[in-house]
């Protein structure tokens, strides 16, 4: 299998997540001043137009809210058969993260989610989601 693509960590606007993911946690940016849930991450706020954010930590489930399977190649280092997932998060309804499944998972929508670390390098940790146990 050839190289996936990895984040760049250090990114102004998503490292603070890249960063919780490598402690093992769920992150996302949110404005101080209004309590906006900035996601995608931007460093001022939609919400209110403030410029006072912080990352925080929310609970590493969700809810499956789309997928799709991958039948063919598409991009070098994703071998099919895969499936893409599309969680909406419980702690902040609205906020989608995705994830990256091995083969044809039995799935449905609607289901719960629970977030899987993966650690690239000693450096990179993915975010990634499984189904919660029943």
């Amino acid at each position: 299998m050839s190289e996936r693509p990895i984040p760049n960590i250090e990114d102004h606007d998503t490292g603070g997540h890249w960063h919780a993911a490598k402690d093992g946690k769920v992150g996302l940016r949110v404005c101080t001043d209004c309590g906006t849930v900035l996601h995608l991450p931007k460093a001022y706020c939609h919400g209110c137009g403030g410029w006072s954010t912080e990352w925080r930590s929310v609970a590493p489930t969700g809810t499956l809210y789309s997928y799709t399977v991958t039948e063919r190649q598409l991009r070098p280092g994703f071998d099919p058969p895969y499936t893409v997932v599309v969680v909406d998060l419980d702690d902040a309804p609205g906020a989608r993260l995705f994830g990256y499944l091995e083969g044809r998972p039995d799935l449905k929508i609607g289901m719960p989610m629970r977030a899987r670390f993966d650690e690239v390098d000693e450096h990179v940790t993915l975010v990634q989601w499984d189904p919660a146990a029943a």
